[in-house]
């Protein structure tokens, strides 16, 4: 099924597309960003400064005035005062229709000026006595270059009047959640009655507001769920082992599982035993023990017979990955190979063939998708931070075996709301439960000018056994920025502290630099570690209890809780010292009030779902999720959840309601949900 196409020329059609218009159905759901109230006439003397307002005038002289620029302006008047109407862009239809004694009505907004009440670029019309006033409020739409609000409302209204706007909700639904009809809503968004309250309108509470942001959340949750689905459907191995791998790793780790992990290791467990393909997402806190937890899911997999791939976004990363499930499988017995492209041409050739014969886990970084990478029997694929790979990049790993599991892992807590809607297509386990030992982290907040006490701080840390990281944002100067730098951060602290050992690790960095340096650090020969954010995940130093952030209201929050998860993981008192550099914008202030008041990553995720929408959020996922318009996740929650649970009554009992609700909210866009 495929939406009408809208009629109009290639070049209207070309900026139409700009606006992801291609279909009537595209035009229909293309909703007012705000309204104008031009149903009642306010008189002169009765508008205030900041109002916009529609004026009944009479032009009484216009004039082209050149100083202090070219401009037009109009003198003009009703009964009860004076206005101008000025224009500082003009156009000779503009000074024809401004010839004194022409009735006029304007609308815009009224301000004060050295002579008196002006309007600047007002909207202007002739009329008589007898032109009637508008019935309904005038939307305003969102546009592009080249295409006027006035001409999209044409489009608008061309396809109101040419579509039947049929309910695509059966009336049980309707009624259950007290809904409006779709056809009154829509026209009624589009049009609004005069009177409507247009600040309770424009924040989206009116009743035709939920029931048209109840259509976009179910039509989201469908999709979702159609994807879910027939992933379902799909063949995969059934990867069901012995157990004898798991339970030797489980004896010989140093640690018990917590009981979130021991949950997590039986959902897991329980999916790979399947004949269709697991696609669970486990996300938890910094160090809430990921990483076991895929290491027994691998460990499930290459006991039945087939291969695993650990993926992660960076060398170092990947590096640290592989170190430690060295450290636990090799002594088991378990054959690992290692793929980055850091390696030589000849010792890549040698991993490729490892893992084309008898690897049993392969661990890298984006090299293990690459051209020439082909597995024996991929069974199972782990990746870590996965919201930092893009759809193609994980379809290209999937794509390597025969429909292998799929486990995605995030350090970055996901709000409830957002796993609701985006990753409602996903099996999700959450990690809610810190190992012990942890100990819990001070954050402290200290402008920038008193970085004197901040280097005394580090120093006496240092005396006292421990070690710190010092992260800085940027590698070269920026003169826009004006930045302080990890190269200059480091000499300085170098010329500060002469007495303790300082080293430096940033991205541009060779990867056997890099990692020499992280293994001085976690070998206790560095004191001070200054870095770019490459320390930001997986970084593990008990030892290290300072953690000093540079510029800190030029990170997001995710990043500063990352950061700050990299020291508390020893037994000594652990602090995060956030230096800023003022005046703060205010979106910084809120992330550093934020960061200093919370400690727990979903409360602070959800805060950041708050400021920044979920856009970034969902990072390179996005491009095969439906993204939402005009449901607000923390205000519309309820809308979300109630769409939610209509899903499988609305796909199982009313499959040609279902489809057109799909099309009319998705078109083509749905085939974006392969990931």
């Amino acid at each position: 099924m495929i939406g009408r196409p809208i009629k109009a020329g290639d070049a209207l059609r070309k900026k139409l597309a700009r606006l992801g218009l291609v279909t009537e159905d595209d035009l229909l759901l293309h909703l007012p960003l705000r309204y104008e109230d031009e149903t009642r006439l306010t008189p002169v003397a009765r508008s205030f400064c900041g109002e916009p307002v529609l004026l009944e005038v009479e032009v009484r002289h216009c004039e082209i005035q050149m100083a202090p620029r070219r401009q037009l302006v109009a003198h003009a008047f009703d009964a009860s005062g004076d206005i101008s109407l000025r224009f500082l862009n003009f156009y000779p239809s503009q000074q024809a229709l401004l010839t004194p004694g022409a009735r006029l009505r304007v609308f815009g907004e009224v301000r004060g000026s050295f002579w008196g009440l002006e309007m600047v670029h007002p909207r202007c019309q002739s009329v008589t006595a007898e032109t009637p006033l508008a019935q309904t409020l005038t939307p305003v739409y969102p546009t592009t270059a080249g295409l006027t609000s006035g001409a999209l409302a044409k489009l608008v209204q061309r396809a109101l009047e040419g579509n039947d706007l049929a309910d695509t909700l059966p009336e049980s639904i309707r009624s259950r959640y007290q809904l409006p009809g779709f056809a009154r809503s829509l026209r009624f968004l589009h049009h609004p009655a005069a009177g409507t309250d247009i600040a309770a309108l424009q924040e989206r509470h009116h009743p035709a507001w939920r029931r048209l942001k109840f259509d976009e959340a179910l039509a989201q949750q469908m999709s979702l769920r159609r994807a879910f689905l027939a992933r379902r459907q799909q063949g995969a191995p059934v990867l069901q082992g012995d157990g004898a791998l798991a339970q030797a790793l489980l004896a010989v780790l140093p640690f018990a599982l917590t009981g979130a992990q021991q949950r997590a290791v039986a959902e897991i467990a329980a999916d790979l035993a399947q004949p269709y393909p697991m696609q669970r997402l486990l996300q938890g806190d910094v160090g809430a023990g990921k990483t076991i937890v895929a290491a027994l899911a691998a460990c499930q997999a290459m006991a039945a017979g087939w291969q695993v791939a650990f993926m992660a976004p960076t060398e170092i990363l990947a590096e640290q990955h592989y170190q430690k499930l060295a450290s636990w499988l090799v002594p088991l017995g378990v054959r690992l190979a290692w793929l980055s492209g850091s390696l030589s041409s000849k010792a890549k050739r040698a991993q490729q063939e490892a893992a084309a014969a008898d690897a049993q886990l392969i661990v890298g970084t984006h090299a293990l998708i690459q051209a020439g990478v082909d597995y024996a029997r991929l069974g199972l694929v782990i990746i870590d931070e996965q919201h930092r790979f893009g759809v193609a990049q994980r379809l290209a790993l999937r794509s390597k075996g025969n429909n292998p599991h799929q486990l995605m892992m995030s350090a970055t807590p996901i709000p409830r709301t957002l796993a609701m809607s985006y990753y409602a297509d996903l099996d999700v386990t959450v990690l809610d439960e810190l190992p012990p030992g942890r100990t819990p982290v001070k954050t402290r907040l200290v402008a920038d000018n008193r970085r004197p006490d901040v280097v005394a701080f580090v120093e006496k840390m240092v005396t006292e056994g421990r070690q710190a990281y010092w992260v800085c944002p940027l590698i070269e100067e920026s003169e826009a920025l004006q930045l302080q730098t990890a190269e200059d951060t480091c000499a300085q602290l170098t010329a500060d502290l002469p007495h303790l050992r300082v080293g430096l690790v940033h991205g541009r960095l060779k990867p056997d630099a890099k990692q020499a340096v992280m293994g001085e650090f976690a070998a206790g020969e560095l004191d001070v570690l200054v870095a770019t954010t490459v320390i930001e995940v997986g970084v593990d130093v008990p030892n290290a209890s300072v953690m000093v952030i540079e510029h800190a209201e030029r990170f997001g929050l995710s990043q500063l809780h990352q950061l700050r998860g990299r020291v508390g993981r020893g037994a000594h008192e652990s602090s995060c010292v956030l230096l800023y550099a003022g005046p703060l914008g205010e979106i910084a202030r809120q992330r550093l009030k934020i960061i200093f008041e919370h400690t727990d990553g979903f409360e602070i995720a959800r805060q950041d779902l708050r400021l920044r929408g979920p856009g970034e959020f969902i990072g390179a996922r996005q491009s095969g999720v439906p993204l939402l318009r005009y449901v607000d996740l923390e205000a519309d929650a309820e809308l979300v959840e109630a769409a939610r649970d209509c899903v499988d009554e609305m796909l199982s009992g009313h499959p040609a309601a279902s489809a057109a609700h799909l099309q009319r909210w998705l078109g083509q866009r749905e085939e974006l949900l392969k990931s």
